[in-house]
């Protein structure tokens, strides 16, 4: 199926660093984020016709407010800036993006080590001392990236928390950057295997709780996603976008593109979950250039 593609947003998810399972495995070997690199892939970006540039900041960059979070391949602050200030010199809007969700399996938020944990033996679990620090750091990356609109907190594949919980810290969240004038992102869960439909429950469990404007992407990436769940959300008035990658290729970005615009979503965000080092550049470029494709298609 090919139609005219209609969406107002076409992103990219670039990471200054990450954690997940398959990160954390070589985190001792991590390499420094390459800002070359990165611009190189802001040029692809606007040549694609891209307008949106979600960076995955972590412990990859340096939080004059928390200098303890630095890590061995953590870079200055100033490449954050240097990129925020060149991708929107060409048109194409930032949202920095930080993962507040709680697993000791996933390890999403191990980033903010030891505050995801204890210190000094008192536990921080979501309490007022952990949002306190959580919002020094937020605070510098919109200090730095001057996102206009959105920040990114990420909640995906949540294990720690109860539903209660969850809908808690998401409010939490959304409260402070209402006050800074920008809306909330959320990945959105709908996985349907044993394992991950603890996800996919919580988040629908959650849905009436949290703040109609959070923005919620979808995300699969060997497939479209059932349309009926972009529908279910668009239908109780919620912005959706969707997320894909890895080795999408023309074709599964057409069929998103065609599945969003026909069921009310908003955006699709590419991302191949690889660090932005020159070993990877070529597969970045290449992941890019298909939006392209894609939205010709």
């Amino acid at each position: 199926m090919s139609i005219d593609n209609k969406l107002p947003i076409h992103g990219f998810l670039m990471h200054i660093s990450h954690y997940d399972p398959e990160w954390c495995k070589v985190k001792s070997e991590e390499k420094p984020f390459d800002l070359p690199v990165a611009l190189e892939i802001v040029d692809a970006m606007a040549a694609s016709g891209m307008n949106l540039l979600i960076i995955d900041c972590a412990d990859g960059v340096e939080y004059q407010s928390h200098p303890e979070l630095k890590r061995h391949y953590t870079v200055p602050m100033s490449y954050l800036e240097k990129l925020s200030q060149y991708a929107q010199e060409r048109g194409i809007e930032v949202v920095p993006k930080l993962n507040f969700a709680q697993s000791r399996f996933h390890r999403h938020n191990e980033w903010f080590y030891p505050y995801n944990e204890f210190v000094n033996g008192v536990e921080l679990f979501d309490g007022e001392e952990y949002w306190r620090m959580a919002f020094e750091v937020i605070d510098e990356l919109i200090a730095v990236c001057k996102p206009p609109r959105f920040f990114h907190i990420g909640m995906d594949e949540d294990n720690d928390r109860a539903h209660s919980q969850f809908a808690a810290a998401i409010n939490t969240l959304s409260d402070g950057l209402r006050t800074r004038k920008l809306r909330t992102i959320i990945w959105k869960d709908t996985r349907t295997d044993p394992r991950g439909f603890i996800f996919s429950e919580k988040q629908l469990a959650c849905e009436n709780k949290i703040p109609k404007d959070t923005v919620q992407m979808v995300w699969d990436y060997a497939k479209v996603i059932d349309p009926n769940v972009i529908r279910c959300l668009v239908n109780k008035g919620i912005e959706v976008w969707g997320a894909t990658g890895n080795d999408a290729d023309a074709d599964l970005i057409s069929a998103w593109n065609d599945t969003l615009t026909t069921n009310g979503g908003n955006g699709l965000i590419l991302t191949d979950w690889l660090p932005c080092v020159p070993d990877c550049r070529d597969k970045h470029l290449k992941l890019i250039n298909k939006i392209g494709e894609g939205r010709k298609k």
